[in-house]
């Protein structure tokens, strides 16, 4: 009642209760609307977002490829598969590192359901592109048909998921993201 009565004789001036500015916090200090924070970083910007990205374009690839293999037969698209997921390998390894560090290094990320779907998905995704990466090594049509194809869109389909997580982490939880 008291707010309604105000608004009607201020109506051009309304009051914001005080929030304080970012530079006025002390960087020690956690504040109650403060988001999880990314502990490995590069300055203030977290690198598991710019490394997650390589692995999941390689395996998507590898994919498309171990595809293209199994309609044509022409054993470039062989090499370019083994060469794409043994890239996504090596980038998934220093990717899962970053998260790993993001992942122990603030209580408040491992509080969201997300987070442990998150990771756990992209072990899991992790473990098969080796695996994956192991089938691709051998020669010929059995390196993609049918075990390697099935792993390679099995990895995409995990990440399909973990992905979906990963977003839900940043933009619905706010980790990661300094205001």
């Amino acid at each position: 009642m008291e707010i309604k009565r105000r608004l009607s004789r201020d109506r051009n001036r309304v009051t914001v209760p005080f929030v304080p500015k970012r530079n006025n916090i002390r960087r020690n200090t956690i504040m109650a609307y403060d988001n999880p924070r990314s502990t490995a970083r590069i300055g203030r910007h977290p690198i598991h977002p710019m490394l997650v990205s390589f692995p999941i374009v390689c395996f998507v690839g590898t994919l498309l490829t171990d595809i293209a293999y199994w309609r044509s037969a022409n054993l470039m698209w062989a090499n370019f598969s083994a060469w794409l997921v043994s890239a996504g390998v090596i980038m998934g390894v220093l990717a899962a590192i970053a998260g790993i560090v993001d992942f122990f290094g603030d209580r408040r990320v491992r509080d969201h359901a997300a987070a442990w779907i998150h990771a756990i998905g992209n072990a899991l995704a992790l473990v098969i592109a080796i695996f994956n990466m192991f089938i691709h090594s051998r020669d010929g049509w059995n390196s993609i048909v049918p075990m390697g194809l099935t792993l390679s869109a099995l990895t995409v389909l995990i990440l399909l998921v973990t992905g979906w997580m990963g977003w839900a982490l940043v933009y619905r939880h706010r980790v990661g993201v300094s205001e």
